[in-house]
């Protein structure tokens, strides 16, 4: 779903003000980062920084101004993919459908957790494959549609749909391996969407 204030402040940006650039960054910059520090917590600042550079760089290829943060957090997916893949051993291959950023970054997240909830849910999203770690986040915490999500990562929107069931599934795996209290996990389980909320909104400002 497109913002006609984001819309503006693109138009506005195109035109030469620069105080609107500084308004769009000022608006998604702690999203970013939050998105970034869940999946590479040792780098996260930085990816955020290049995601910024790169989609004002790009900024003219955005055909509908309103699809600013579809266009945003396409740029930070593919900024986390290329922090992992760089410094690979040339030809080894990095399959994110089934590698978790837990896996791939052990450092402890950034992502402030404030109750059992919500460190159980941060702890399930982190192992389950980053593919699916991805669609929820922007599902969850980004509140995208289906259709959002598949022009994100330019998938079908079958595809995007099925990520989503699956990466419920996984995650509810996930939660269920972990050293939790019963009520905790059910809980979590139960109101995944509220819990999921509640994490968001706590890490809006931080």
């Amino acid at each position: 779903m497109g913002s006609s204030l984001d819309a503006e402040l693109v138009t506005a940006y195109r035109n030469g003000n620069k105080r609107a650039g500084e308004q769009l960054a000022d608006r998604y910059f702690g999203r970013v980062l939050n998105f970034c520090r869940s999946k590479a917590p040792s780098a996260a600042t930085d990816i955020a920084q290049h995601s910024f550079m790169a989609c004002f760089a790009g900024l003219d290829k955005l055909r509908d101004p309103a699809s600013f943060r579809s266009f945003l957090f396409a740029i930070v997916c593919n900024q986390i993919r290329m922090h992992y893949r760089r410094g690979r051993v040339e030809g080894e291959r990095l399959d994110f459908g089934t590698v978790s950023s837990a896996d791939l970054d052990p450092s402890p997240s950034q992502i402030i957790a404030r109750g059992a909830e919500q460190r159980l849910l941060l702890a399930g999203l982190r192992r389950i494959p980053m593919q699916y770690q991805i669609v929820l986040e922007l599902f969850y915490w980004e509140e995208m549609r289906a259709q959002d999500i598949a022009e994100v990562l330019e998938i079908p929107l079958g595809t995007a749909k099925t990520r989503i069931l699956r990466g419920r599934e996984l995650l509810q795996e996930a939660l269920a391996k972990l050293d939790a209290p019963g009520s905790v996990l059910e809980s979590t389980v139960t109101n995944l969407e509220d819990w999921a909320r509640r994490l968001r909104d706590d890490n809006a400002n931080a």
